[in-house]
């Protein structure tokens, strides 16, 4: 099955130096990729709309009437799975990146050596976006898909795993460690974190994109910060 991309950006020029670095991409990993270009927000949303299957969005953050930011906050509202790059001419939207679980910020103009690693990094993250966590509960198996768990939490004997709905089983955090896959950190001895639902870290407190708060360990910050950077 083919990738589907989509490159968003007002600018025509860069529309479509960019969509040839992505077809470029696509023959030198010589993989299938299905790529659409759109000239603003409001463009990819009729379509998207329509196609709600799109894998990878090079998202252009300034734009016209709805912005990059604006237009990735929507699609993420019901869209976990889909790889947001954004592209911008300036560097003042990390905090915006952390909300809607960007992948990766580039700069204009497009360098190829890197727009290659990072769809190399999208591609790799759309394998395991559909890996799940199986739990055994009440009597039955309960896939839980890891893209969904924001954090699991362990009180005396047992981990509550929260995801759309909370789960409480009886095993350790650590039986849960060996089973997640690089998107999960252990914070001290009460959590795992999603680092993909990380907003924002400060030194005392971790704020997801739902808006939890959960306390930071003494000593963890640098570790979860620089987890977050090489993720």
């Amino acid at each position: 099955m083919a990738c589907h991309i989509a490159v968003c950006d007002d600018n025509t020029t860069d529309l479509q130096y960019d969509t040839q670095l992505v077809q470029q991409w696509a023959e030198s990993r010589q993989t299938a990729v299905l790529t659409e270009a759109f000239p603003s927000a409001e463009s990819f949303l009729f379509r998207y709309a329509e196609e709600k299957a799109f894998d990878i969005l090079l998202l252009d953050v300034e734009m016209g009437a709805m912005d990059g930011v604006t237009l990735a906050r929507q699609i993420r509202r019901e869209n976990q799975t889909i790889q947001m790059i954004f592209i911008t001419g300036y560097s003042d939207y990390i905090a915006e990146g952390y909300e809607v679980e960007a992948l990766h910020y580039l700069m204009k103009p497009l360098n190829k050596e890197k727009l290659f690693q990072v769809l190399d990094r999208a591609a790799e993250k759309l394998k395991t976006a559909e890996r799940c966590l199986n739990l055994e509960i009440s009597g039955e198996m309960v896939r839980i898909p890891f893209y969904e768990i924001r954090y699991l939490e362990v009180h005396q004997n047992y981990v509550t795993v929260c995801a759309k709905e909370d789960y409480t089983v009886k095993r350790s955090l650590s039986d849960f460690e060996k089973e997640l896959d690089q998107r999960f950190f252990r914070v001290g001895r009460a959590f795992i974190l999603n680092l993909n639902c990380v907003r924002r870290v400060t030194k005392k407190e971790v704020i997801l994109s739902d808006g939890t708060v959960l306390p930071l360990p003494r000593g963890a910050y640098e570790a979860l910060n620089r987890a977050i950077i090489s993720l």
